[in-house]
């Protein structure tokens, strides 16, 4: 059994040990697909394998789509040359079950990976011809909130952009510049319409995607190096539009059990590739059943019915209210408790700090009764079945390999996001609620605190994860934390303002008693 073409044909040897297989001409849709593209997707990675890659696929088998998809990876070739190409760009995704089973699916849906390289003459050429075909439809990413930066912190231009600036849309070095000349290709013949849709798990990601194409197309036209008018092609929201996502799935790095599953199965050539790059890729992906894509319905050449595969399409300010949902009270808020008091608890596993009855109880309390009361119900999703979800299936299952560790990784970043809008939505109602109901709020500002002394629970020092202002948050603790609790740019509000830093200051001064003291001030809240 091997994941190619010619090593799934034999279906009832596959389906004997449990796995859902294509059910689609292959042939038929390759030949549709390469004469007719609709959908191209930048970023080869986990996410658009367990997810884009088989909703496609759901539609395929369902007849909804006659087309599949194709994936180009401009960051790390070698995920297009030494995993997809030798596997026919099949794969397989092993859901993982909060009741402790396995789903096993042989994707089968990408039609084509191509190394998004301008040295690479072929694959840039069919690049190229992509862009000019008046069949596609949408342009997709998922490249880190990071692949959209064209500067670094201190403002200096990422590799390969200020070269790009100056030569214009000819053999671009960098990511962008390679996405906006592919798109000039398009402006140049016939002005044809695309949607612009940035996948990937930030805010307002549309306008990212927008800002660096933009800036592009800008620097063109003022040098003279494009076409006329490119800028304001990219600026005509009737020919391309750049939405706003809201995604939600996990995906962990390939695990050596899931390997496993499948090598007792009798799949071959499962090894990983670990890329020059450090990239680890394998030719399956883990994980979790739960997702959500959340997408602004704003496609100027039309779209493909992906709502058939429990994708939701709707308008901006929808988008806006999922995303502040999830990221602001119902989700991601809990991953940071969890986090810095599992750090300090000595957890190593997400899913086994919901074991605990003191974190299962402070989760609860955090997410429903501190959190819920300030969300704007989307309409779409009501907010109480989403905490439901993420509390009872989410991060207890077992067999999702995250850890607070990896979690707790630029915890000063996320504070203000994650919780001073809770805050701020607290105090702009305060006839109906009240800020020194807030507990739980307080008390993770003041493990984060306790976090940064690097000291655990049991009174052993601990390695604190990566964090852009570790070492100027340490100076203050424990003796000086109050300059730190005035600080807008972390907690989101001034707590002094807001009224709870004296609540935070006399949590911190119980956690920071000796061993034991944060189980303690843990159980007795």
């Amino acid at each position: 059994m091997k994941l190619t073409i010619e090593g799934i044909k034999n279906t009832a040897e596959w389906e004997e040990k449990g796995y859902s297989l294509p059910k689609f001409d292959r042939a038929s849709v390759e030949a549709a697909t390469k004469a007719n593209p609709f959908w191209i997707h930048f970023g080869a990675g986990n996410i658009f394998r367990a997810f884009q890659a088989n909703v496609v696929q759901e539609l395929l088998n369902k007849g909804v789509l006659d087309r599949g998809l194709v994936v180009a990876e401009g960051y790390d070739y070698e995920i297009i040359e030494k995993m997809y190409r030798p596997h026919d760009n099949i794969g397989a995704l092993v859901t993982l079950k909060s009741s402790g089973s396995v789903e096993k699916t042989v994707v089968g849906s990408i039609m084509e990976a191509l190394a998004a390289d301008s040295e690479n003459e072929k694959d840039w050429a069919r690049l190229c011809e992509i862009f000019r075909s008046p069949s596609l439809q949408m342009v997709t990413f998922t490249i880190t909130e990071k692949g959209y930066l064209l500067r670094n912190a201190a403002g200096v231009s990422m590799p390969g952009v200020e070269d790009d600036f100056a030569a214009g849309p000819v053999l671009p070095k960098s990511y962008i510049g390679k996405v906006v000349t592919l798109l000039h290709e398009r402006y140049v013949n016939a002005e044809l319409p695309v949607a612009m849709v940035s996948m990937d798990n930030c805010s307002h990601n549309g306008d990212k995607l927008y800002a660096a194409v933009n800036e592009f197309a800008k620097e063109w036209e003022n040098r003279g190096v494009c076409k006329p008018g490119f800028l304001d092609y990219v600026n005509n929201a009737s020919k391309v539009s750049f939405p706003w996502t809201m995604i939600d799935k996990i995906t962990p790095r390939p695990d050596a059990k899931i390997e496993k599953i499948l090598a007792d199965d009798g799949i071959e050539q499962l090894e990983p590739v670990i890329t020059s790059k450090k990239t680890y890729v394998a030719p399956f992906v883990n994980a979790e059943e739960c997702q959500y894509l959340v997408i602004e319905d704003n496609f100027p050449n039309g779209r493909p019915e992906l709502e058939k595969a429990g994708l939701y399409f709707t308008d901006r300010a929808t988008v806006d209210k999922v995303e502040k949902m999830k990221v602001c009270t119902c989700l991601n808020p809990l991953h940071t408790f969890l986090a810095v008091s599992g750090c300090l608890l000595g957890y190593t596993l997400i899913a086994d700090e919901m074991k605990d009855p003191d974190l299962l109880r402070l989760v609860k309390r955090l997410g429903y009764e501190e959190g819920l009361p300030v969300v704007v119900d989307p309409g779409i999703i009501k907010p109480r079945d989403f905490i439901d979800e993420v509390v009872n299936i989410r991060i207890p299952n077992p067999f999702m390999p995250d850890t607070p560790q990896r979690i707790a990784c630029d915890t000063s970043q996320k504070l203000s996001i994650r919780f001073g809008e809770t805050i701020k939505g607290y105090l702009a109602r305060p006839n109906e609620l009240k800020i020194s109901d807030l507990k739980v709020i307080p008390l993770v500002f003041a493990l984060w605190l306790r976090y940064l002394t690097g000291i655990g629970d049991d009174g052993k020092p601990f390695e604190l994860s990566p964090d852009p202002l570790l070492d100027e948050c340490r100076k203050f603790v424990p003796d000086n934390i109050d300059s730190l609790l005035h600080r807008k740019d972390i907690f989101g509000v001034d707590l002094y303002d807001a009224g709870l830093a004296k609540a935070v200051s006399d949590y911190f001064a119980r956690l920071n008693s000796g061993k034991g003291s944060v189980r303690n001030v843990l159980k007795e809240l």
